[in-house]
């Protein structure tokens, strides 16, 4: 617990060295990375009011907390629900216990459950993570996930296809051919029934992987994609700030070391206006509120604004794009294609 105390005085003085660096009102606070759940309430409620200390807070900010269904036993859940926390964010991931063993999750498909069941006692504001485009995971199987999901009565679930990283336990079976691995178009076709199957139940698909009820998309990330200024506080955590992006270093006794002699353990890279450009794409395309052309024109010039219209028209003739009075979007058929599609606007 010594470990614990000591990153969570270094966070404080982290938040304390950086007062300066954000003038705008804090809407959201987001305890993310690792597993923030095995902090205490008292660390919690310790942070959330270094936050108020040294920042300007809005009334009732969206405060969120990520968690595993592993770490959120039924007393955990209670115990979250007395500190500031308004907000769990629970990596469930599947509630079939193949799919959890073949991504080598630490939890099982009856904590999924369980922890759910008592999380809707205490919290209204909750998302969850699912995975489609498992190998081998039929549309039958998906779907009934997507039914379980919502018999629980969550207001948000953000789902991703399944990505085989190197060096993991699931990409020596698919080299050794002992599972199949991912077919795009089964993820797509997993992706088209959860869209299906949510707008049915009354969510909104805002985000390419998001989808949330009115009054219940993630402040958090929906500021991200809008391009808002952020902090991140802590090791390997990421901040912006309009012009640059910095990140601080992930070795965690040398985060704390560095901190307490009164140093940022940081580096940071300017992004040029073409970067600038191509994240606003990326991101805007990714969202219900699309890219607008007069912001281009404005934050990025008439070279840019022309750039847009001419590498858009085709793209928006074969109905990938639509072009909703100054504001275009990804189409409903091009949806599951968006990071793609951006990438073909980008300014290289």
């Amino acid at each position: 617990m010594k470990k614990n105390k000591e990153m969570v005085l270094a966070l404080a003085k982290e938040m304390a060295l950086r007062k300066s660096e954000i003038k705008d009102k804090i809407k959201t606070i987001y305890f993310g990375g690792g597993t923030p759940s095995v902090l205490s309430n008292e660390d919690l409620n310790f942070l959330i009011d270094q936050v108020y200390q040294n920042y300007d807070v809005i009334n009732n900010p969206e405060i969120t907390l990520e968690a595993n269904p592993d770490d959120l036993t039924p007393e955990r859940i209670r115990q979250l629900a007395q500190t500031k926390i308004n907000r769990l964010s629970i990596g469930i991931q599947s509630f079939y216990e193949e799919d959890l063993q073949l991504m080598n999750r630490a939890h099982n498909a009856v904590q999924a459950g369980t922890c759910l069941k008592e999380a809707i006692k205490y919290f209204t504001n909750i998302t969850i993570d699912l995975i489609y485009g498992i190998p081998d995971m039929s549309e039958q199987r998906w779907t009934q996930n997507i039914k379980t999901a919502l018999s629980f009565g969550i207001p948000h679930i953000s789902s991703y296809a399944l990505t085989v990283e190197p060096r993991t336990a699931l990409r020596k079976l698919i080299d050794k051919g002992k599972i199949n691995p991912p077919k795009d178009e089964v993820a797509e076709k997993h992706f088209f029934i959860l869209a299906e199957k949510l707008k049915e139940n009354g969510f909104i698909h805002y985000e390419l992987s998001n989808f949330g009820k009115e009054g219940f998309f993630s402040k958090n990330n929906t500021s991200y994609w809008l391009g808002k200024k952020y902090i991140g506080i802590g090791p390997s955590a990421h901040s912006y700030n309009g012009t640059h992006r910095s990140w601080n270093i992930a070795n965690n006794p040398i985060y704390i070391k560095t901190i307490e002699a009164g140093n940022l353990p940081s580096e940071s890279e300017e992004l040029s206006l073409s970067d600038r450009y191509n994240e606003y794409i990326m991101t805007g395309l990714r969202t219900i509120w699309g890219v607008s052309l007069d912001k281009i024109k404005t934050d990025f010039g008439e070279e840019y604004y022309d750039y847009l219209l001419k590498t858009s028209r085709k793209l928006l003739s074969n109905g990938l794009l639509e072009n909703n009075g100054q504001i275009i979007t990804v189409s409903p058929e091009g949806k599951f294609l968006s990071d793609g599609i951006a990438s073909e606007l980008f300014m290289v």
